[in-house]
Order: structure tokens, then sequence, then C-alpha cells
């Protein structure tokens, strides 16, 4: 059987989960993930868990956080003045926002909180600071040129 090696385009299944056994995405009842391994479009411990597999091969993959999304950085975490924030986005903690930087780019940000005078918003990636398990299966293997 042909074995996936860097570069070849995958399918895979997969659940992740979170150390409590949280389950936090699932390809269930879509369609796989596809992407070229090696590539850089996945976190890289699931990444580099891929070569060697063959069509059909299930494992378990456990990510740390290092190699999955990285630690929490407190530098992305951003106190605003309450004032600056129209009275109608909500504020709730855990609501997910979409804030522009000066160079225009939009970032996610999550409500982490909130005072009368100030919103601290954080735009960690959710699942930052979190070690990962991936249960994964291989369902297509398209070789690389």
């Amino acid at each position: 059987m042909t074995q996936v090696k860097p570069g070849d385009t995958v399918h895979i299944h997969y659940t992740g989960t979170l150390r409590d056994g949280t389950t936090f995405d699932s390809s269930e009842g879509r369609d796989p993930l596809q992407f070229e391994v090696g590539s850089g479009q996945i976190i890289p411990g699931l990444d580099k868990a891929i070569p060697g597999m063959e069509v059909g091969d299930k494992k378990t993959v456990n990510v740390p956080c290092d190699e999955a999304y990285g630690p929490v950085d407190p530098q992305m975490r951003q106190a605003v003045p309450r004032e600056g924030i129209p009275d109608d986005i909500p504020l709730d903690l855990g609501t997910r926002l979409q804030m522009q930087t000066q160079q225009g780019q939009v970032t996610p940000v999550t409500v982490v909180e909130v005072t009368d005078e100030q919103v601290t918003l954080d735009a960690n990636h959710p699942l930052a600071g979190q070690d990962l398990t991936f249960a994964i299966e291989l369902v297509h293997i398209a070789q690389a040129a």
C-alpha cells in the first residue's frame, strides 16, 4: 500500500478533543479535511503525524500546545475604554468579535473581562495554551507529482 509522504494531498476524518475529553471540532457529518502534508496548512503537531500512514489507518495523536496554537500570550490581551465601543456591540464574556488593526487587518478577539470603565479583549486563538488530542483516519491520498 502507498504511504503518505510530504507534498501529498490527503483527506482525513478527525475528532479533536481537549485534555478533559471535550470535543472542540470534528469532521463527523462533513467532508473529510483536505490538505497538503508539510505545507503548514494545519497545526504542526498534527501535520507531522500523517507521513507514513496508509489509507484506512487510524491513530490518536497527542499535540502539545507548542505544536498546536502555541501558549497564551499575555500581550495579545488589550483593555479598551468602554465608551469607545458602540452600544450595539454585545459584550457578554466569551463573545467573539472582530477588530481591525491599524494596518487594516481583521483580527478575531474574545471578550474576557468587562468593567464599567473598560473591556478586555483577547486576540489569542481560543485553543492557545491547550494540549490537543486528535483521533484521525486517513481516507484518501493524492500523490504529489
